[in-house]
């Protein structure tokens, strides 16, 4: 399985590819949306995309937007992954097109969780 993980915290990203890797995840990582479709057209395709939601030159919001837009990239799921938690940011990212949305912070198991409601963890 590949993920894309798009944050623009190096932290957050390291985090993210340790527990992914443990998990037997092939992790890609971005730094914002427009490294994210560059990462899409060049190293996809992938089985996920982890999306944090405040990034410089283009937010995770208009990211999974523009995923969405393009039929090749159809079968890449998409989990927003942010701090924002209140309803409507939930219900704006899931009508953009998220797939699921896990908010920050997170544990491990709550990562593993929403893969395996994807499809993705066993």
């Amino acid at each position: 399985m590949r993920v894309l993980i798009v944050d623009d915290s190096r932290a957050v990203r390291a985090l993210f590819k340790s527990l992914l890797t443990e998990m037997k995840f092939e992790v890609v990582e971005a730094v914002d949306g427009v490294d994210a479709l560059e990462q899409l057209r060049t190293a996809g395709p992938f089985d996920v995309a982890l999306v944090d939601w405040e990034m410089p030159r283009m937010n995770g919001l208009d990211l999974v937007k523009e995923v969405r837009s393009k039929p090749e990239w159809k079968a890449t799921k998409l989990m927003m992954v942010t701090t924002h938690t209140n309803f409507d940011s939930v219900a704006e990212a899931m009508a953009a097109g998220a797939d699921e949305y896990l908010m920050k912070p997170l544990t491990s198991e709550m990562l593993a969780e929403k893969l395996r409601l994807l499809g993705l963890v066993f």
